[in-house]
């Protein structure tokens, strides 16, 4: 079976998107032949092993474009042909060349769907599905949602195409070790820097909180101007650190260093920071706008509705956890994402998912 996947970027600013490309190529390439086209960027990632082909996406050339992605698709003669990501007109012409040469199409929201999302901007999303995005959605012969709370969100914009669920996951091959030493009394955040996010809520509810001998860092980028912003807000807190972007092993010692990730997003279709941070032991406050109550049916984290009153009754929760306890909501975590998360299990279900439509 050959799969061409399509994502609008590769770029390391891409986040959670980006990643979860990166790790489910490494999970299909052996079963299928898998090919990622996609834009051109700065800094796309590294993707090993798979072919990648990179489009020219300026939308002055729009016909050409389209002309481009034709004969691309003429030439590798997919079998199955899923699209990462919405409201981008590039993502919509490769379906759209797709389905002109009668290739199957799946796409994946990624999260782009929740109403968060639709609120934000709201002109420009509702300009977007009036022109091309609400026809291109109805037209694809199936979606993928990484989880229920994704599907019940789609449900609601009243599409009825057929919807599988198949959670994102991580490479636990990847995994050097595991968080070993508990009580470093540091709390992490590490995700793109974006108002979806709320991260100016985690800073008030710091800045408002008894935080006496911990430390916040934050990593990731994003918006310089926002980014600065942010930096400024937090002048005033001597125990809060921006570190910048982190990847790969830096990622990875960044969390193992952290006793508690926090993710205070107000909207994820997933949160794939989530498993990475209880793959290697580290317990989780998140927000009830993704979609991992796991964290307390599994008892390696904290799962709460957002704002800056509950967060802060969360933090003084952690703050008064100790540190056995910590280490055993830890395990918790680690033994959740072994189970429910190996990548290699969801590329599995993803290529029995292209076997049925």
């Amino acid at each position: 079976m050959k799969v061409i996947h399509y994502i609008a970027s590769i770029d390391k600013s891409g986040g959670g998107t980006t990643e979860y490309m990166r790790l489910l190529s490494k999970a299909l390439n052996k079963d299928t032949s898998f090919i990622i086209a996609t834009g051109i960027s700065k800094e796309p990632i590294t993707i090993d092993g798979v072919s990648v082909k990179f489009f020219d996406g300026n939308l002055l050339r729009w016909f050409s474009l389209i002309k481009e992605f034709r004969v691309f698709l003429k030439n590798e003669k997919p079998d199955v042909v899923h699209i990462n990501g919405i409201w981008s007109p590039q993502n919509w012409g490769f379906q759209k060349a797709a389905q002109q040469l009668k290739i199957k199409v799946v796409l994946s929201p990624h999260g782009m769907l929740e109403s968060w999302i639709i609120q934000h901007n709201p002109l420009k999303k509702k300009a977007a599905l009036f022109l091309f995005q609400n026809k291109a959605i109805k037209r694809v012969d199936h979606i993928h949602a990484t989880a229920q709370m994704e599907k019940d969100s789609i449900r609601k914009l009243k599409f009825s195409n057929k919807i599988t669920i198949i959670p994102n996951g991580i490479d636990l091959s990847e995994l050097e070790s595991s968080k070993e030493e508990y009580g470093t009394r540091k709390m992490v955040f590490i995700s793109r820097i974006h108002p979806k996010k709320g991260i100016e809520i985690l800073l008030e509810a710091w800045r408002n909180s008894d935080t006496a001998g911990w430390t916040l860092e934050i990593a990731g980028n994003g918006d310089e101007d926002y980014m600065i912003s942010l930096i400024q807000s937090a002048e005033d807190m001597e125990n809060v650190r921006f570190v910048g972007a982190l990847y790969e092993e830096e990622k990875w010692d960044f969390l193992r260093s952290a006793d508690v990730m926090v993710l205070p997003t107000y909207s994820e279709n997933f949160g794939i920071v989530v498993a990475e941070a209880l793959a290697v032991g580290v317990p989780v406050i998140t927000t009830t706008g993704t979609p991992w109550q796991d964290l307390e049916k599994h008892n390696c984290g904290w799962w709460i509705d957002l704002s800056i009153e509950n967060l802060k009754s969360t933090l003084l929760n952690v703050f008064h956890t100790s540190t056995t306890q910590l280490e055993e909501m830890g395990n918790n975590g680690k033994n959740l994402v072994r189970e429910k998360y190996d990548i290699k299990a969801i590329g599995k279900n993803m290529i029995e998912l292209y076997n049925t439509i």
